[in-house]
C-alpha cells in the first residue's frame, strides 16, 4: 500500500500553512482519537497541528461527515 499523509487537528491558516510545505493532506483528522490512530499505517507521514500531538481523546470523531 502507497504511505499517505495524514493531517491531525488543523485549522485555518494554520492547515493552509502546513499543506504549503507538505502538499495537500491524503487524510484530515480534527482530533488524535483511536480512529485516527487506527488509520495510520507504517510508511506514512503525520503531521500534527501545533500542540495536537499531546491532546489524545478517547472518544472517537468520525472525519468523514465533516470533509
Amino acid at each position: 500500500m502507497k504511505p499517505i499523509l495524514h493531517f491531525v487537528g488543523f485549522r485555518g491558516e494554520e492547515y493552509r500553512r502546513a499543506a504549503k510545505i507538505f502538499g495537500l493532506p491524503d487524510m484530515v483528522h480534527r482530533f488524535l482519537d483511536p480512529r485516527a490512530v487506527a488509520e495510520f499505517a507504517e510508511g506514512d507521514t503525520v503531521v500534527y497541528a501545533n500542540g495536537a500531538e499531546d491532546k489524545f481523546t478517547r472518544y472517537s470523531f468520525n472525519d468523514s461527515e465533516h470533509f
